[in-house]
């Protein structure tokens, strides 16, 4: 009969007596609640973008176990006394690294939120959104070294590769597709929105036609029948 192990996706230890301890106990599970974060996007959105990053995501998760498997460098010793497996390269730093450099990427080149028709304040915005991200991405990473999962060195490869990976992978199957429509890879994302099953399961690519994916569009349909609804309801109290 084979011994039990330990599932460790949630076993998390920290110090009780560290109010910060447990801070960063919470964000070094960003990887694990990301993943649900992604599925009801994907379903709810149906946006290919969106459905292109959880895939790419998913990728990196696999090629960090190959590394693992490969490199079977161990954890620090005191890593060692509660979480199975191999630490390098670092899984959670490898995957907020992704997340991270995907995410500004998209928001830096082709995503474009409400204005609010100050130059300055729609610039100060951006940047507090990519500071934002970094500093989440920072943290999570800050983490597995605080809680003592990895060495510097094995968090700070994969926060490399995640980012590589993130980068590299936004830029060939988002930003040439965008830019360079007739290329390879415009011609291939063209024929994937194209594919009947695509067209039965409603994905799009919002991002293609307008600069928020149609997020303004969508909430000023949304308005427009809330405001006739209200009105509606309006003219009949008063009758």
């Amino acid at each position: 009969m084979q011994g039990r192990v330990s599932l460790d996706l949630t076993h998390v230890l920290y110090d009780a007596s560290s109010h910060t301890s447990l801070v960063l106990a919470l964000l070094t599970l960003s990887p694990i609640l990301l993943m649900p974060a992604y599925a009801v996007l994907a379903v709810q959105t149906r946006e290919l973008t969106i459905i292109n990053m959880w895939a790419g995501q998913l990728a990196s998760e696999g090629l960090n176990l190959v590394l693992k498997r490969i490199f079977k460098e161990e954890r620090p010793p005191e890593g060692k006394l509660h979480l199975n497996g191999y630490g390098f390269p670092s899984s959670h730093s490898q995957f907020m690294g992704y997340f991270g450099a995907f995410l500004i990427c998209h928001m830096y080149f082709r995503h474009r939120f409400a204005s609010t028709r100050n130059p300055f304040v729609d610039q100060a915005f951006r940047s507090f959104v990519y500071l934002a991200i970094t500093t989440w991405v920072a943290l999570v990473a800050y983490s597995r070294l605080n809680l003592l999962y990895h060495t510097p060195h094995q968090v700070a490869w994969g926060l490399g590769i995640g980012v590589g990976l993130g980068t590299v992978h936004y830029i060939f199957t988002e930003l040439i597709p965008y830019r360079w429509p007739l290329s390879i890879f415009g011609r291939v994302r063209t024929t994937v929105l194209a594919h009947p099953v695509v067209g039965w399961m409603q994905i799009r690519d919002g991002w293609a036609v307008w600069p928020d994916g149609g997020r303004e569009g969508e909430w000023k349909r949304w308005k427009d029948k809330y405001d006739e609804r209200q009105a509606s309801f309006h003219q009949k109290r008063i009758n």
